[in-house]
């Protein structure tokens, strides 16, 4: 039995206005993920704080950023940010601002980049160490690892560190991004991502993600497709301690006659290690081992009204009795989830298509969203573990409208009364189930047609020169 406790003695603290909406009561499991302590402290250990005696302070900007993470629409724009700046100064007896969004725009330039990282690494950490045994697969913490990409305006400035696609005519497209995000199965909480051009060297999602291996600790299983599956990417894995679990490349062959039998399907095999590649250094490829011992496991996967498929699976956890194929095969299975998690991202948060029109910015926004995407996942880890369920078993997007619709009353402490509006939204999400969804299949086609125009085949300032086109 959880007692939600009143926490209005923190608000002497300028960070409890980010902090609140996102639930900080004292006696609820992960009170104290990202508290508006937490907060403070890290933007002072960077010396990031800035206009603290200002309208538009590091709290007021960093809490009104995230609102127009959590928002779609009109409600993301800037002027909507300005104005609810002016509504909570107004609420709280300090000096509003005008309608002018270049002030804001201005502070928001200000936010440390590597502050709002460490907001979000250390979110996912800390609701990682505090998940339930029940929520781990085998006791183990289980990250999953997929890609996506992003775009963003059309400005030079972006044009410049992250090019439109090659086969796109000059002011036709939009500059691209590409992302490798490590995500948790167990909180669906974003741990880490690295991002980069879409096309060119060095710039492939396997590239970003040895960018990112000091994000894995010693004894966490990583979950991947089979493009990551190759024998470096394995081996760096291995070194740290970390175990695996990804499907078979596909130009790699398989055959079960060999190796040592495990069952039936399920066999333990030795790779031998390939010449250097031209990104890894000597020192490096001298630390790889020669060979590697994994386990392969065949299954056939049968969905009602689809195609059977089989697959291959390879796996580091060797053991067949602690772990049968069934559950590596379920657990493969799960990869699933980070599909679902990049797209609550993309669409819910508005990832798809960013606003900002400088990379510098674009980062900020990047962030900021991840950070806002964390403190949901914190929402609904509370509510599952208040109601014994689990945290993906729970629907991100009523989180979300949740946290929109008491965020002005808990950013301003107007609400009259606290624990009630507390226990009430985690009994809302709780009740959310939309997980369990077996057999589902749903067409991927539009029913509302869209409006008549051809797309662009040129850019804009040569389209209004020519006649008709207007």
């Amino acid at each position: 039995m959880y007692i939600i406790g009143s926490s209005q003695s923190r608000r002497s603290n300028p960070f409890a206005s980010v902090a609140e909406p996102f639930l900080q009561p004292h006696g609820l499991p992960f009170a104290e993920v990202l508290t508006a302590e937490a907060i403070e402290r890290t933007f002072a250990e960077k010396d990031a704080l800035f206009g603290q005696n200002d309208i538009f302070s590091t709290p007021i900007v960093l809490w009104a950023f995230l609102a127009q993470a959590l928002r779609d629409g009109k409600g993301s724009a800037c002027a909507a940010a300005v104005a609810d700046i002016a509504t909570y100064m107004q609420q709280t007896n300090g000096c509003v601002p005008c309608g002018d969004t270049g002030d804001y725009c201005r502070a928001r330039s200000k936010l440390d980049l590597s502050a709002l990282r460490c907001l979000v690494t250390d979110t996912a950490r800390q609701l990682e160490r505090g998940a339930k045994t029940s929520w781990l697969w085998h006791g183990l913490h289980a990250k999953l690892v997929d890609g996506f990409t992003f775009t963003m305006p059309d400005t030079p400035e972006n044009q410049q560190e992250f090019p439109q696609q090659k086969n796109q005519e000059p002011g036709v497209g939009f500059p691209i991004a590409r992302a490798c995000a490590v995500l948790s199965l167990a909180t669906g909480a974003i741990h880490d991502l690295n991002i980069g051009p879409y096309e060119g060297k060095e710039t492939g999602e396997s590239a970003l993600l040895r960018d990112m291996l000091d994000t894995f600790d010693a004894g966490d299983l990583v979950v991947f497709d089979r493009y990551y599956c190759s024998f470096m990417m394995l081996s760096l894995l291995a070194l740290g301690g970390v175990q695996i679990c990804t499907r078979l490349h596909q130009h790699r062959r398989v055959d079960f006659r060999r190796g040592r039998r495990l069952g039936k399907d399920d066999h333990l095999v030795t790779w031998d290690r390939p010449p250097r590649p031209p990104w890894m250094s000597e020192e490096q490829y001298d630390q790889i081992p020669e060979t590697l011992t994994l386990r392969e496991l065949r299954f056939t996967v049968t969905v009602p009204g689809r195609r059977t498929e089989t697959l291959v699976v390879v796996t580091s956890l060797i053991d067949p009795v602690a772990y049968p194929k069934e559950d590596i095969a379920e657990l493969y299975g799960y990869r699933w989830n980070a599909e679902l998690d990049i797209r609550d991202i993309k669409q819910t948060l508005g990832l798809d298509h960013l606003r900002c029109k400088t990379p510098a910015m674009v980062r900020r926004e990047l962030w900021v969203t991840l950070l806002a995407y964390n403190l949901v996942r914190k929402l609904i880890a509370t509510a599952a573990a208040v109601h014994g369920k689990l945290p993906r078993q729970l629907g991100f997007t009523l989180a979300c409208q949740t946290i929109l619709s008491s965020w002005m009353l808990l950013a301003t402490g107007a609400c009259r009364n606290v624990p009630q509006l507390w226990r009430m939204a985690l009994e809302r999400i709780a009740a959310n189930e939309v997980a369990n969804r077996p057999g589902r299949i749903e067409p991927r086609v539009l029913k509302r047609r869209r409006h008549r125009y051809p797309l662009m085949q040129g850019p804009r300032q040569q389209l209004r020169e020519e006649p008709g086109k207007t």
